[in-house]
This record gives C-alpha cells, sequence and structure tokens, in this order.
C-alpha cells in the first residue's frame, strides 16, 4: 500500500499544471534587490481564479532597512500578503521591490532572494550542513559563522560538527533549535529582505527573544517583514501595519498608533490588561524615541 501511494502522489504531481511564468522573464543583476525597497500598488490577491479575493486593493510601502511587523486577528490577510510577495497564487495590481514589478521577474529567480522563517521550519533526512547549506554554495567558515550568530555553535560542535545527522522534520532537535536553524539559513544566504511569518508563534518566550535580538544586530543591512500575534514582538518595529479582511487598517509606529483614541492596534494592546499596556507603551515611546522618527503614514 505504501509503494502504491508513492506511485499515486508521483503520478499526481506530474500531472500538475505548472506555475504561470511571464514570457520574457526580466534580467536582474545578482545583488537584486540590492537595497530592499518594497511597494504594493493596488494588490488583491486570491488562491483560485473562482474565489473572493482575500486582499483588496491594498497599497503601502516599506523603505529600505525597515523593520515592520504585520498584525491583525486571524483571517485578516496576514499570511496571503507574504504570500503574495512570493506569487504563490494570482496577484492582480503591481508588487515592486526596488521599482522592479515581481511579475517581470522568473520565480525561481524572484524566490531565491527572499529569505523567509516559517512557523514551521523545513527540515530533512541528512546532515547539518546540507540542511543549512543544500546547494553547496558556502564554505564551512561561512555556516560555523551564522551558526555562531545564533548561539548554535557549541551545540554543534559536540555533535559531530556540520555531519551532524538530522532526521526528517528535525525530529532529533527541539522546536527552538528547528527554528534557529531556519535563521542560520537566512544569514547565510545575506538577503536583502527578510520575512519572518509567525515564526515564534510555538516557540518559547527566551527562544522568542534570541530570535530579535538577532534579527535587530546581524539584519540591520536588510528589510525585515514580521507576522506576529505577539505584540511584545513588533512593539520595537519601526512600523505595524494593522491588517483587517483583507485591507490596512494603520499603518505607522507603533508609539503613534498607541495614542490614537479607539484605534484599532491601540484597543489589542489595551485588551492585554492595563499593567502590560503600560509596559509596551513605555517600551514603544523608548523605541520611537530613540530611533528619531517622524510620522510616515500609508499611500
Amino acid at each position: 500500500m505504501n509503494q502504491l501511494t508513492s506511485v499515486e502522489r508521483i503520478l499526481n504531481y506530474g500531472q500538475l499544471e505548472p506555475e504561470p511564468q511571464p514570457e520574457v522573464p526580466q534580467k536582474v543583476s545578482s545583488d537584486w534587490p540590492p537595497k530592499g525597497r518594497i511597494e504594493f500598488k493596488r494588490v488583491s490577491y486570491r488562491y483560485s481564479a473562482d474565489d473572493e479575493p482575500v486582499l483588496r486593493g491594498l497599497s503601502f510601502s516599506v523603505a529600505p532597512k525597515e523593520k515592520v511587523s504585520i498584525v491583525g486577528r486571524t483571517g485578516a490577510g496576514k499570511s496571503s500578503l507574504i504570500s503574495s510577495i512570493f506569487r504563490l497564487a494570482i496577484v492582480d495590481g503591481d508588487i515592486l521591490l526596488d521599482e522592479i514589478n515581481t511579475s517581470s521577474v522568473d520565480l525561481n529567480v524572484l524566490r531565491s532572494r527572499i529569505s523567509i522563517i516559517p512557523q514551521e521550519p523545513t527540515l530533512f533526512s541528512g546532515t547539518l550542513r546540507r540542511n543549512l547549506d543544500p546547494f553547496e554554495e558556502y564554505s564551512d567558515d561561512d555556516i560555523w559563522n551564522a551558526l555562531d550568530n545564533v548561539e548554535l555553535k557549541e551545540f554543534v560542535s559536540k555533535n559531530t560538527g556540520l555531519q551532524m545527522p538530522v532526521l526528517a522534520h528535525g525530529q532529533n532537535l527541539s522546536t527552538g533549535q528547528r527554528q534557529i536553524l531556519c535563521l542560520a539559513r537566512a544569514i547565510l544566504k545575506k538577503n536583502r529582505i527578510i520575512i519572518l511569518d509567525e515564526a515564534t508563534a510555538n516557540v518559547d518566550l527566551q527562544t522568542d527573544e534570541m530570535i530579535q535580538k538577532t534579527m535587530r544586530e546581524k539584519f540591520t543591512g536588510a528589510t525585515v517583514i514580521t507576522v506576529a500575534h505577539r505584540l511584545n514582538t513588533v512593539i520595537d518595529s519601526d512600523r505595524v501595519l494593522v491588517m483587517d479582511d483583507g485591507v490596512a487598517m494603520e499603518f505607522d509606529a507603533p508609539y503613534l498608533l498607541m495614542q490614537k483614541e479607539d484605534g484599532a492596534f491601540r484597543n489589542m494592546v489595551e485588551a492585554l490588561g492595563q499593567q502590560e499596556y503600560n509596559r509596551l507603551y513605555s517600551r514603544a515611546k523608548d523605541t520611537f524615541e530613540k530611533k528619531g522618527k517622524t510620522n510616515v503614514r500609508c499611500v
């Protein structure tokens, strides 16, 4: 039965229609996107031609090196926004990375230039080195440096080094370690756009803080988009995009959003209780004053 199921799956995969590619893909430089600017212009997104759009005329822009968080209730369109950047389904409107429309770029090139740390990390049976560098693009020194940056160097050194075996789905690693390995992959790639899609939802607070600290220190030259439920995670962002039903409700610095009477973000923070609200408000204010940011709103 197992063998028959395997054959059936292969046949099904072989009959899948290939994803639509641009007829004449635009050639991009090897370091594209060099700055990491992201622009959404009246973007609608649907998973099939017959479905209702899950993003509806979404427009906003993210400056190079900016750290933006996306929040909202379940079903608000947060993960769909991330999927639209990778063009995983049908996109109407324009998504530009450093002035180049993603619809004109080969999908393999587009997706290779954006690093993502998902909620469920993908690990496969093999060595640790093959999991971090499956196409053998980097030296051992590069990989050790990446592991050092995510505080895994000592753990790996004690477990046969880069040849350490990894079971399918990373079953011999903790949830936090699996997520941290994905972070090491992103450090290796050195892409200008980094996406965290609920990356810390299943890890403990200590691992969450370590990941956030690493993101702040190691990705200063990259644009970072974070989808998160924990407001503690997003309060240090440059700006927060509040989504609801596929549209942008608010987009501004957390400190400024928390000053809006009856604002959506402020209501979310207040729901945590007065003590937590005061703590997060103080953090947002300190962050805002340190960065000296001005009020930049959604376009």
